[in-house]
């Protein structure tokens, strides 16, 4: 069975592991020229982390943990339960063991999608049409695939108010790790990684929905320089280092909320059906147990679609209502502190564990990979 995913970023890359893992033949049409770099810490968490070690990838992880002295948080048996790793290299190294068996391609995106009782044609902005038995939507918080075949952005995304915008810094820069003196309505921080070997930045500020190309990653830059105008300290050094990053990354913080994750042959996962926003920290984590989920489910059902998405939303839904419930408290708390929000309270996504209360409800949600989906 042929599987089309739209998107090579954590959920796409994951999910083509998996679908070839259980004997499927998955295709990964990727709308960037290269497989993305950037997009700041990904914390990994439970059992992200158990999928990680079924795809014998998680000693390699941990060897690229960006925790501050090197080290995993961990259980009491040794085994880690919060790891983080730039998402960049996350994603680089599923890309990595999936290349040789899928077929990626790079700088080309899906114009139309057109479903039959068979299958589904597919057009592409520059490649010519293909046929696929179905096709997976995981192109992120800005689909094209939901766009196409469930309706307009403004439908399904839930802005929380908050934009980040993450890059590298040069070492040399001589400033000290952590948050920077509060402004109104922003924070920024610097982070410290890998026993200082590595800095990167993290900025963020309130603002309602902005209108801007997301593939215009210098007007991305701009919007984010004009919001830090006039600001003191080492603000303008870390602008002039961002006008210079390469890995830089922006978006919003919002989320995603569908009454169904498929229609016909089409599916989504990861943050382009359910995303939890970088307030929650779980994206990462989300995208890589979503793309199990749904692959296994495929195996169960012998690939009959139907009882298979079924099946995925089921297992899914009561998880990722609790990591949304997570985001929308993280954006709530961002800024607290001030009576006029003046004074940030929370670091970047992913860079905070979450409460201990909410690692152990989300043991109440968790699916259990102790025997529906075989290793």
């Amino acid at each position: 069975m042929d599987v089309l995913i739209s998107g090579a970023g954590l959920a796409g890359t994951a999910l083509a592991y998996w679908l070839r893992h259980h004997g499927f033949t998955p295709t990964v049409v990727e709308r960037a020229p290269r497989v993305r770099a950037g997009g700041g810490v990904a914390g990994l968490r439970g059992e992200a982390l158990d999928v990680l070690d079924r795809m014998a990838l998680l000693e390699r992880i941990q060897q690229l943990n960006t925790r501050p002295g090197g080290a995993a948080r961990a259980d009491c048996d040794g085994s880690p339960h919060h790891l983080q790793i730039l998402r960049g290299e996350l994603i680089g190294l599923l890309y990595e063991a999936t290349r040789q068996e899928v077929e990626y391609i790079l700088g080309d995106s899906i114009a139309t999608v057109e479903q039959d009782a068979d299958g589904v044609r597919v057009t592409f902005e520059r490649g010519r049409p293909r046929r696929f038995a179905l096709v997976a939507g995981a192109d992120g918080l800005h689909s094209g695939i939901r766009s196409l075949v469930f309706g307009p952005r403004e439908w399904f995304v839930r802005h929380l108010g908050i934009y980040t915008a993450t890059f590298s810094l040069p070492l040399d820069l001589g400033l000290p790790a952590g948050r920077l003196p509060s402004m109104p309505g922003k924070a920024a921080d610097i982070l410290s990684m890998r026993n200082n070997a590595e800095a990167h930045a993290v900025l963020h500020f309130i603002s309602g929905p902005l209108a801007y190309d997301r593939d215009d990653v210098a007007q991305h830059k701009r919007i984010v320089a004009g919001q830090f105008a006039g600001e003191g300290g080492p603000i303008p050094r870390l602008l002039e280092e961002m006008s210079r990053a390469e890995d830089f990354f922006f978006d919003a913080n919002a989320q995603v909320e569908m009454c169904h994750w498929s229609s016909g042959r089409v599916v989504l996962l990861g943050d382009a059906g359910y995303c939890a926003a970088q307030t929650s920290g779980l994206g990462a984590s989300q995208a890589l147990i979503g793309a199990y989920i749904l692959a296994g489910e495929l195996a169960v059902a012998g690939g009959e679609h139907a009882a298979a998405f079924a099946a995925y939303e089921r297992e899914m839904r009561g998880f990722v209502a609790e990591h949304q419930q997570i985001g929308r408290e993280g954006a709530d708390r961002f800024f607290m502190g001030m009576p006029t929000q003046e004074a940030p309270d929370m670091i970047a996504a992913g860079t905070r564990e979450m409460p201990r209360t909410h690692l152990v409800r989300l043991k109440d949600y968790a699916p259990s990979f102790a025997a529906r989906w075989p290793p």
